[in-house]
This record gives structure tokens, C-alpha cells and sequence, in this order.
């Protein structure tokens, strides 16, 4: 069953020609899911079989099902394309088969996390003591954080939540913006805290939670314990909270202030975008994906918390087999891949000016997107374009979702649909590296072509 350096190379070759080829491709080829499960799946064979005939059983099955996603007109769900020098760097971890727990597990794993950290915390403009995980994406850094600030927030009222769990506990109350992310209310259920914890705040008309409702709601409960959620990037619109104005209201009354900025933190790198995030570093603690924007191979996302201590408190655990060593306190998963490694190769290949050029790229496509569809007769565009995100309607709900449908068999690019104040709309985000004004020009062409055919 053993490898060969020969097999490994055809694997690379497969790898790059995939890549050669996939701003070409369908971006969502028809699939039929019994004919793949086919090719993949029934008994698991009694014999094994040599590497060789399995990857080509593997690839076979698979490749003419994959979507696109690393191409340049994939638009769903706020996802980039892995940069080149992140994919190598993937596929360097693969081969080197780190675990990257703790520094005696791996020293070289453990110290590419530490320079991501350090770099991360300066292109952002956050407290340079802050402390810093790689989690598996920003659900795993909002749950990672809020803990974090779950420890804190009851440390205050005087309860040990790691000792005794939250059974008799000071309740603990959760403010958010009524546009937040879904993740949030997920690591609530997570965390024990439960979805009443969460009192939704007022949003404007972009879905930026409004300071001034804020104010109100922590003045009304004042001395419980409290943590506010605030949001860099509404994933239908791109909007931002007011940090400022959110942390100066939070620091009134004694709250924890975490930033879910799954995408949208990515603002703060670019001098053009900065106002969007200003007052960031006030806050506690925040959650950013690198599988997003920074175009990091899946899956990676970065936690950093300004108090270090609630941070280790709510993550650490001891074992006999640990005495001596520190025990990789700043993520949930332990047994983990060497995620560090990949990020560090995105980073270092782009620099602090090509993570600001490619933020700023990318929002002038979404504009672009914006500005041509609203010359096309009948086209909506749902919201204020201040990042990377483009709501677009086309007449009817019924319409829209025909549209959708359309382009999503048509190939040419992906897009899905959202619910926006009532109203259906596709959400167009754009996040990929290897997005051009040509790619847009051709989707928009696209669109124009589809909707002569929709009633």
C-alpha cells in the first residue's frame, strides 16, 4: 500500500491542471447524485487497492461534480478562491502531516501559527498582546470568542462557569444586531447560553445595528451580565456596526463587545475601507474567516481576544501527559491540521499592500456588478454597496428566483438567493482573487441573456 514519489507528482499535475482549467468550467456542473454515489459508494470492497487506482477512481467520480468555487465568477456565500502559494503550502501540510496541538507536537506548525498571529493582529490594527487561534472557520472563532467572554462576563458576578457549569449561574444576557449572522445564535445553542439569551437590537435600512437602540437596551438591564455582538459585514449587504459607538455604549455598562467579522474585518487592511471597522480595537474580542477574503484553503478562521486570560481559561484543560508542556489553549480542537501553514503562505504571497489591494479590487467589482445591472430594465439593487456584497432583483419574487435558477444551470456563474426585508434577490459576493472586470462584464452579459427568457 505504499506510496511513491511518482504518484504524488500525478497528483500535483491533477491539481494543476484543475486549476489551469477552472475559470473555463461550469461553475456548477449538472450532477446526478445517484450516478455519483455510484461511482463512489456501494460496499466497501473486502480488498484494498493501490494508491494509483485510487485516486483515479476518485477523480474520476468526482471532478465532473465539483464546483467551481475557486474560479473567478463563483458569487455564493461569501467564499474566496484559495490563493496559488496557499494551495501549495495545503497540499506541503498534507505531506508533512503535522498536529499542530501545541509546540512539543509541532514546533514548526506552532510557530507559523505565532507569526499569523502577529502579522494578523497588525494588518488589522488590533492590540498586539491580543491572543490568537486558528480555528476551523468563523463559527468555530464566534463560539471560541464567546466563550471567551461567557468566562469573563460571569468571572465579574462572581460565578466560575468552568467549574460549575451554568446551572444556578448569573443569566447572561446577549445583545445583537436584528441582521446578525446565524452563526452567532448557533454558538449560544453551543455554548449552553440558549437562543433566549440573544435580545435582538434595531438595524438600519443596510443592516448595521443602530448605536442609539443599543444604548437603550444595555440601560435597561443595567449590572447584568452582558455581552454585545457586533457585526463587521452583514453577509446580504456588507453593512458595519458602529464599533465606535457600539464599544463606547458596551464600555459604559461593563459590557463584552465581540465583533463577528467573518468577511467584513478583512476592511480594516485597507486604508480605503478603514473607516468602515474604525474603533475595532476597542472591542474584546473577534472572529475572522482566512477561507473567505484572505483566499486561504478551506478551512481556517482566526479568533483573537484582547483578554488573554478568559481567552486560555475557557479553552484549557489539563492531563497527565501534559505536565510540562503548554496545552494549545486557543482553539477547541486538538488533534488539528497545521492550519497556520497555508495562511502564512496567503499572507506572505500578498503583503500587507496586496491584502489592501485586494479588498479594495474586490469592491469596486461589486460596484461594477451594481452599476451595470441597474442599467438592465427592471433590475433592483437592494442595498447600498459598501463592500463586496450585491443584492439584485429582477421584478417579481417569482422572477428573481426564476433568474437564479437560470444562471445556476446556465454555468456561466454562481449566485444564490436571500430574503431581504421581505423582498427575494440574488446576492452577488464577490470575494475571489482572480475576479476581473471582464469576469463581471460577462456575468452581467449573462444575466441580460437569461432574463429575456423568464416571464
Amino acid at each position: 500500500m505504499a506510496g511513491s514519489a511518482d504518484g504524488l507528482e500525478r497528483t500535483a499535475e491533477r491539481v494543476a491542471e484543475y486549476r489551469r482549467t477552472v475559470g473555463e468550467r461550469p461553475v456548477a456542473p449538472p450532477v446526478d447524485p445517484d450516478a455519483l454515489r455510484a461511482a463512489l459508494g456501494g460496499a466497501l470492497p473486502e480488498e484494498g487497492a493501490e494508491p494509483d487506482a485510487v485516486i483515479d477512481q476518485l477523480v474520476a467520480a468526482v471532478e465532473p461534480a465539483l464546483v467551481a468555487t475557486a474560479g473567478p465568477r463563483y458569487f455564493g456565500f461569501v467564499v474566496g478562491g484559495a490563493l496559488e502559494s496557499s494551495v501549495r503550502a495545503d497540499i506541503l501540510t498534507s505531506g508533512w502531516d503535522q498536529m499542530a496541538f501545541n509546540a512539543v507536537s509541532s514546533p514548526a506548525a506552532a510557530a507559523a501559527e505565532a507569526v499569523v498571529g502577529e502579522w494578523v493582529r497588525d494588518l488589522l490594527g488590533l492590540p498586539g498582546d491580543a491572543s490568537f487561534g486558528i480555528t476551523t472557520g468563523a463559527q468555530g472563532a464566534n463560539t471560541v470568542a464567546l466563550a471567551a467572554a461567557r468566562h469573563r462576563v460571569l468571572a465579574r458576578a462572581g460565578w466560575d462557569v468552568e467549574e460549575k457549569g451554568l446551572t444556578g449561574a448569573p443569566p447572561v444576557r446577549v445583545l445583537a444586531g436584528e441582521e446578525r449572522h446565524a452563526t452567532i445564535d448557533r454558538s449560544l445553542r453551543l455554548l449552553g447560553l440558549g437562543a433566549s439569551a440573544l435580545e435582538p437590537v434595531a438595524a438600519d435600512s443596510n443592516g448595521a445595528m443602530d448605536p442609539d437602540a443599543l444604548g437603550a437596551a444595555l440601560g435597561r438591564d443595567a449590572g447584568r451580565p452582558t455581552i454585545v455582538c457586533a457585526q463587521a459585514g452583514n453577509v446580504n449587504t456588507g453593512a458595519c456596526d458602529d464599533l465606535a459607538a457600539t464599544t463606547a455604549h458596551a464600555r459604559e455598562h461593563g459590557a463584552w463587545v465581540h465583533v463577528d467579522g467573518a468577511f467584513g474585518l478583512w476592511a480594516a487592511a485597507s486604508p480605503a475601507k478603514r473607516d468602515l471597522v474604525d474603533g475595532i480595537e476597542t472591542a474584546q474580542s473577534w472572529a475572522v474567516d482566512a477561507h473567505k477574503w484572505l483566499n486561504v484553503t478551506y478551512d481556517a478562521g482566526f479568533v483573537l481576544c484582547a483578554d488573554r486570560d478568559a481567552h486560555a481559561a475557557s479553552m484549557a484543560y489539563t492531563a497527565s501527559y501534559l505536565v510540562g508542556q503548554e496545552a494549545g489553549s486557543w482553539a477547541v480542537e486538538s488533534s488539528r491540521r497545521a492550519r497556520g501553514f497555508a495562511s502564512w503562505a496567503a499572507l506572505r504571497e500578498l503583503g500587507r499592500s496586496g491584502v489592501a489591494e485586494l479588498v479594495d479590487r474586490c469592491c469596486a467589482l461589486a460596484e461594477r456588478f451594481a452599476v451595470r445591472l441597474a442599467e438592465l430594465d427592471g433590475v433592483e439593487i437592494g442595498n447600498e454597496v459598501v463592500l463586496n456584497q450585491v443584492l439584485a432583483r429582477f421584478g417579481s419574487d417569482e422572477r428573481t428566483d426564476g433568474l437564479i435558477e437560470a444562471a445556476q444551470l446556465d454555468g456561466t456563474f454562481w449566485a444564490g438567493g436571500t430574503t431581504w426585508h421581505g423582498k427575494r434577490y440574488m446576492r452577488i459576493s464577490v470575494s475571489n482573487w482572480s475576479t476581473t472586470e471582464a469576469d463581471v462584464d460577462r456575468c452581467v452579459e449573462a444575466i441580460a441573456r437569461l432574463l429575456a427568457d423568464i416571464p
